[in-house]
């Protein structure tokens, strides 16, 4: 019986199950504790602490519901008054608005004295509300999404006041300090009432944020160590995907709480207000977590089918939240903790013979008798722990993820809408190609040398790989060049910071991906065969044939257009760009869901737009009038040619690129003598060398 089953067949025997689970680093910037909300010792403060409005009866009622019926809310509100009491006003209005009833404010007892000067320079007015559930709405989660509603209208209302917690479960306590002042600052903490069935602890000490009482965790629903790599790409698409997304528990409600991120929080809070989200929004807490932080299941053959297709499904909706993290959630009921694919932040755990785990970034945090110590394991890379207090069990990785993954018929929904690529027929038409004359004047003009044969396309064609060189660049900076330069040259690769390890592109390709899903993305917030209309495609790195499969492509749920993005020589360039963005309404008011931008017809009186600028323009326009869901965007240029390019279209919004000079360049090879090679499998080479190259520049980022 492996240890996973050991500590669900004691659990399980137990009439209830005491859970503590730790995320502590060393003392640095920002610590906090997330709880279940201690009536008993709100009970009694109550009556001592500073309460305003109705004190008499708002005793009287938290002495006796406090547990079911009143909610409490912790606040950092602004030192200034006058501020201060508009904000609680606001506050006390919108709850009244969302029908609910505000009972009075308690001011939370603090030791300043205990905190160094930086923090006590910026420390808010910390203070506790209390909210009465309606009588019409059911505890849990149903009056905690009464209490989300409330606290995003407020937060929109009110940009000086942040909301520590709302919840009629969890509460938290956090500030800037260090881990040994939590408990002294906070009076709360060090009361003998103040009894929880779980806690999650974190401490900051090495960040690259500046430190401030908001940004300290615990967040809402989860505390973070790590690094979300790709914050930019997943903050985008969140605000994106708000024109797709519905929700049967938000219906007439949804406008309130957009959008669901704030981009002024860390990347960490940014998960948290995902996760937030898709939970209140119908979503169960582990599902999200699943789906936001999937483990590695592309090249995983060891992985059940029900899984893959689970995955799978959902990797046509939602992108992966990737970089290294150990994850702690919790919602007062459940609490799990989730490590990332590649396994680069520990976490390790313990169960004792008094029904307690433990769960920590390091060994030792705790002094723990060897002798009471039942089960001592690791979370394991892209695993995930669950403990259902309620029920009062462990819950293994595989139970977890095998019962949301049968649920549905996931692999049939796949088969009867998922179109592969390699799938499409090849239409009775010839690929277009250029003469030697036409080539040679379109790689004059996409400014193609010497150097880009010799040491980037024919390396890569003949071997299949990039050639050898050493890390770094020694020529100067594109922007002191007195030669016109490709716009790729002005952007540097970015590299692992601070405590994030690179990947192993090569010994580690399990946790890697190439894959891409081209249409409108569906709605994750409802599961339905139609979601995964897409169109995959296993190498963004297209061929020409590929780029002539897909223009020609007849499949019900897809409608492709070509909007060329080569201009007349005299029209200013933001003139051209704008065209662009026009022509990219009529075409999603049409119906198109993938979008070809195509360079093809630079000749004597027209010039191209730079490929990554237009591709980064129309990103951030679809972005911003919330369409890139419902429209993927292939680049058809004969301008990229080396990896680098590549990669930073690809980071800019392209989700395919056909590099149709850069493919015909190589047949030219093959007919100078210069590659004795077949055409097609030197393209194939090629392609797979740009595909592997753009592995190896993301796995540098950790």
């Amino acid at each position: 019986m492996g240890p996973f089953q050991v500590i669900i067949f004691i659990v399980w025997a137990l009439s209830a199950l005491a859970l503590i689970a730790l995320v502590l680093m060393h003392s640095g910037k920002g610590t906090g504790v997330s709880d279940m909300i201690a009536s008993s010792l709100y009970n009694s403060s109550a009556a001592t602490g500073v309460m305003e409005r109705n004190l008499d009866r708002l005793t009287v009622i938290v002495a006796v519901v406090f547990a079911v019926c009143v909610v409490l809310c912790m606040f950092f509100f602004p030192q200034e008054e006058l501020r201060r009491n508009q904000a609680k006003k606001m506050f006390e209005i919108i709850v009244e608005k969302e029908g609910m009833e505000f009972l009075g404010w308690r001011e939370v007892p603090t030791f300043p004295n205990v905190l160094g000067h930086k923090a006590v320079e910026c420390m808010p007015y910390i203070m506790q509300g209390f909210v009465k559930k309606p009588a019409d709405v059911e505890k849990g989660l149903p009056f905690d999404r009464r209490l989300y509603i409330a606290r995003r209208v407020f937060e929109q209302s009110s940009d000086d006041t942040y909301v520590v917690s709302l919840s009629s479960r969890t509460i938290v306590y956090k500030g800037m300090f260090l881990v040994g002042q939590l408990r002294t600052f906070f009076a709360d903490l060090q009361s003998a009432d103040y009894e929880s069935a779980i806690a999650m602890v974190h401490s900051r000490f090495s960040t690259n944020t500046n430190p401030s009482w908001e940004r300290a965790h615990p967040n809402r629903l989860m505390v973070h160590n790590g690094e979300i790599n790709t914050i930019r790409g997943n903050a985008d698409k969140m605000l994106a995907r708000e024109e797709n997304m519905e929700s049967e528990h938000l219906k007439g409600q949804l406008h309130k709480v957009l959008p669901a991120i704030s981009k002024t929080g860390s990347d960490s809070a940014m998960l948290d207000n995902t996760l937030e989200f898709l939970v209140m929004s119908g979503m169960e807490l582990p599902l999200a977590v699943m789906i936001a932080i999937p483990e590695p299941w592309a090249n995983n053959k060891a992985m059940s089918q029900t899984k893959r297709d689970f995955y799978q499904y959902y990797a046509t909706m939602m992108e992966p939240w990737d970089g290294p993290a150990s994850i702690l959630f919790s919602d007062g009921d459940i609490m799990g903790a989730v490590l990332d694919r590649n396994g680069l932040r520990p976490s390790r755990y313990m169960i004792t013979d008094d029904d307690t785990l433990i769960l920590s970034s390091e060994v030792g945090v705790l002094p723990i008798d060897p002798t009471k110590i039942k089960v001592k394991e690791r979370l394991r890379p892209g695993k995930m722990l669950l403990v259902d207090t309620v029920q009062g069990r462990v819950i293994d990785d595989e139970e977890i993820k095998e019962k949301y993954a049968s649920r549905q018929p996931y692999g049939e929904w796949l088969d009867n809408n998922l179109v592969q690529l390699h799938d499409l027929k090849i239409p009775n038409k010839k690929v277009p190609v250029h003469t030697k004359e036409e080539r040679a004047r379109l790689q004059k003009a996409f400014g193609y040398t010497y150097e880009d044969f010799k040491t980037s396309i024919l390396p890569m064609a003949l071997n299949g790989s990039e050639q050898i060189g050493a890390m770094g660049i020694d020529t100067p900076l594109a922007v002191l060049s007195n030669n016109h330069q490709p716009l790729f040259n002005y952007f540097k690769q970015l590299f692992a910071q601070v405590t994030n390890p690179p990947i192993d592109s090569i010994r580690e390709k399990v946790v890697t991906s190439t894959t891409v899903y081209l249409g409108s993305d569906g709605n994750v917030l409802e599961e339905k065969p139609e979601n995964c209309k897409q169109l995959r495609i296993n190498n963004p790195i297209l061929t020409n044939t590929d780029i002539l499969k897909i223009k020609n492509m007849k499949v019900d749920g897809f409608k492709v257009e070509t909007i060329p993005i080569i201009y007349y020589k005299n029209t200013s360039l933001e003139k051209a760009i704008d065209h662009l963005y026009v022509e990219a309404d009529r075409a999603h008011r049409e119906g198109a869901n993938i979008i070809i931008l195509s360079d093809r017809g630079v000749d004597e009186n027209h010039v191209a737009i730079p490929s990554l600028l237009a591709v980064s323009a129309l990103q951030q326009y679809l972005v911003q009038t919330k369409k890139r869901t419902s429209m993927a965007v292939i680049l058809e240029s004969g301008e990229p040619r080396d990896v680098h390019h590549f990669a930073t279209l690809l980071g800019f919004g392209a989700s395919a690129i056909n590099p149709y000079l850069a493919q015909e360049s190589i047949q030219e090879l093959i007919d100078l003598n210069m590659l004795d090679k077949d055409y097609y499998a030197a393209v194939d080479d090629y392609n797979n060398a740009i595909i592997n190259g753009i592995v190896k520049i993301a796995a540098k980022m950790g």
